[in-house]
């Protein structure tokens, strides 16, 4: 029989589509199990202020469809120090918790990894971020909403590309991580996309804007994701500004709107599936990794191998976007 009477869940770093829906499932799979559950207010500051609340079925009513995260988040400083982490192990004792589900990025399960060790406590890990950048899972949450958020911008500024005869050059999320920028731009029919993985020189990017110019094409989109080698999309556009005079040149930074909104079908029940997973996983014993969907099947991967394990765009979504790109 499971030790685990009193699970709490938090959320932290930046929000994702999805979240909510994730505590829910969380909450919900709680008490199908008999377990209590406790909610953990702005993240990791929370656990060492203890702000904490007693979670039931009703809390999270009609909160599936709602973006951000009713728990709301925070970067904390001070769990990044010992002291911190042990103000934090000593509210959990007080509160009888005797796990945590943790719902994040790469940051947020650092954490979980360093204070899960220190303290041989059992935590697991969703994957909420829409930069889609955690090893161990096919998408994370908020990822397919994010995408779908940065097509609908595209589609609407394609309209005024081809009403004036612009060149746009949208940026997208995706600091170090390209996925969004590479599904959005093939499905907005890019004309090119820069991604952070690989460094495209401004010759590289007219050449592959030649054969638009050459055929007269009415309009070009750029996808560009943000902080990548090649620059942003301001600094890429300003570079090749003079190569295409027959152009207005234009951009577009789509920024934090692709983290709101109501997350998608697909984000929802992505979130459900590992919000269960989460409890029946520390019921099992699986402390110390991030749940993840592989190929439709649940898994468990340690937060070390998540974190420290690139995680690459599919080979064959670059070649698509080379040839849907002539």
């Amino acid at each position: 029989m499971s030790t685990i009477k009193k699970i709490g869940v938090l959320t932290s770093g930046g929000d994702a589509p999805g979240m909510n829906a994730a505590i829910r499932s969380v909450v919900r799979a709680c008490i199908y199990y008999s377990k209590e559950v406790i909610g953990i207010y702005n993240g990791y500051d929370g656990l060492i202020t203890g702000d904490f609340g007693a979670l039931e079925a009703r809390s999270v009513a009609n909160i599936l469809h709602r973006g951000g995260t009713i728990l709301k988040s925070a970067r904390s400083e001070e769990f990044r120090t010992e002291e911190g982490r042990k103000k934090a192990h000593q509210n959990l004792l007080e509160a009888e918790i005797d796990a945590l589900v943790v719902i994040g990025g790469d940051g947020t399960f650092t954490g979980a990894r360093i204070f899960g060790e220190e303290y041989a406590f059992p935590i697991l890990g969703l994957p909420g971020t829409i930069d889609n950048d955690l090893y161990g899972t096919d998408t994370t949450i908020g990822y397919d909403t994010a995408t779908n958020t940065a097509l609908h911008a595209i589609d609407m500024i394609r309209d005024t590309a081809m009403s004036h005869n612009r060149l746009f050059f949208i940026e997208v999320m995706g600091r170090d991580a390209g996925f969004i920028a590479v599904r959005s731009g093939i499905a907005g029919g890019a004309a090119a996309i820069v991604i952070p993985e690989e460094k495209m020189s401004t010759d590289e990017l007219i050449a592959k804007l030649q054969p638009g110019r050459d055929s007269k094409k009415a309009s070009n989109l750029v996808v560009v994701a943000e902080g990548g080698k090649s620059g942003s999309a301001a600094e890429i556009a300003e570079q090749i500004n003079d190569k295409f005079p027959h152009y207005e040149t234009k951009v577009t930074i789509l920024g934090h709107i692709q983290r709101g909104g109501s997350p998608s079908c697909y984000d929802r029940v992505l979130a459900s599936r590992m919000g269960l997973a989460a409890v029946e996983g520390l019921d099992q014993g699986e402390q110390g990794k991030m749940v993840g969907i592989v190929h439709n099947q649940i898994l468990y991967t340690p937060f070390k191998t998540a974190i420290e394990t690139e995680k690459a765009i599919n080979p064959e979504s670059l070649r698509l976007s080379k040839i849907m790109s002539i």
